[in-house]
Parts: structure tokens; sequence; C-alpha cells
């Protein structure tokens, strides 16, 4: 049985519960403040539905790891980006989110802005779900129509891209064509385990930065 505690002051959940509870945006919005800076629990809003989560402790290893290969493939394609973490995505009323990552690549529209405006700005290129608890649903990104979201679950990356007003899972990335991004990212976890940051060093040997 999990010992959750919501009250308008506490918020106290196990390690890996996912817990969902009906609520208006403004219950949202009051839960978001009561959070304040802390990353956990993870917090979002469906309508009429608010979703609360903690994270498992391999959640922000594996997710390290990822964002960091993100980086290292990119910069071998010489392709620039814009990189964000855990910012807070919403659209009043409608839909509030907190994406673990997300990426701008090539245009850069938000470089320099202090806030996204949801509603006028171009959405991110590419948004990461590490979904150790099965809390990320491609549909909770229609309303953003970010281009592409993996979602990674039990060390595998589903891809998902956004086409005719719904996400479709696809096997290759529109960013890393030819690369085999599960291959490589078994590769990183297996090292990440014996070398620690040295498991990056040894994947920006094998994909060096574009001169």
């Amino acid at each position: 049985m999990l010992n959750v505690i919501v009250k308008p002051n506490t918020i106290e959940l196990p390690v890996g519960a996912v817990v969902r509870l009906p609520g208006t945006w403004q219950d949202y919005q009051v839960v978001l403040n009561q959070l304040g800076d802390r990353s956990s629990p993870h917090i979002k809003y469906r309508k009429g539905e608010l979703l609360l989560m903690v994270p498992l402790p391999e959640h922000g290893k594996q997710l390290d790891i990822i964002v960091d290969m993100v980086k290292v493939l990119l910069r071998h394609l010489g392709l620039k980006f814009d990189s964000y973490h855990e910012t807070t995505m919403s659209l009043p009323e409608n839909s509030g989110i907190i994406p673990d990552h997300f990426f701008y690549i090539g245009e850069l529209p938000v470089v320099g802005k202090s806030r996204i405006d949801w509603n006028n700005d171009p959405p991110p290129d590419l948004a990461i779900e590490c979904d150790v608890t099965s809390f990320t649903s491609p549909n909770d990104y229609l309303p953003y129509r970010v281009k592409e979201l993996w979602i990674v679950r039990r060390q595998k990356i589903e891809i998902y891209q956004f086409r005719d007003e719904s996400y479709i899972l696809v096997e290759q990335s529109q960013f890393f064509p030819g690369l085999d991004l599960n291959a490589i990212l078994k590769d990183c976890l297996a090292d990440a385990y014996k070398l620690g940051s040295g498991a990056i060093d040894k994947l920006s040997d094998r994909y060096p930065r574009q001169r």
C-alpha cells in the first residue's frame, strides 16, 4: 500500500510512486508554487487531472547519459542546439508538463529569452522523457506540437514524430539519420556503469565534433 500524503502544505510520495488526482488548472498552479525549485515530485496537468510522480534513482542517471549522448551526436553532425532541463511547458486551462529535457536544433528561435511563450513561440524540436515509471504519454505533447519525442523505457528509445495532428511511432530519428540510437545508448549505459563520465569521453572519441 502506498503511503501518500497530499495536503495544502505537504506532498509526500514514496520513490517510484505515480498518483492521479482530480484537479483544476488552479490546483496545478498551487502545487507548482508549493514545490518551488524542488525537482520532485514531477507534476503534470491534463484537463481535470493532476499527475504526480517521484522518479526512481536510475531516472537521473539514465537521463544524464541520454542528454550527453544527444549533445555529442549533435556536435558530431555540426548542428547548433539550445538545451533546456526540466522547464515547465504550459497552456493555461489546457495542459501543463515538465519534460525531462528538450532541445531546439538548427534554428534557435528562443535563444536569449528569459521565458518561452508556449502560445506563440515555436515548439522544441526534440523532447526527451526518461520514463522509468510509465508516467508519460505521447498525447501529453499534442498541445505543443513538439516535432519529435523520445520516451526511454527499459533502456530503449521509443521515437515519436508529430504528423497530421498526432504522434506516430517510428524507427528512425529525423535528426540523426542513419544512426542506430538504441545501439549507441546501450553501449553508453554499459560504459557508464564501468567508466562513469568516461563513457561520454569514449563516445566523443567515436563521434568527434565536426570542425
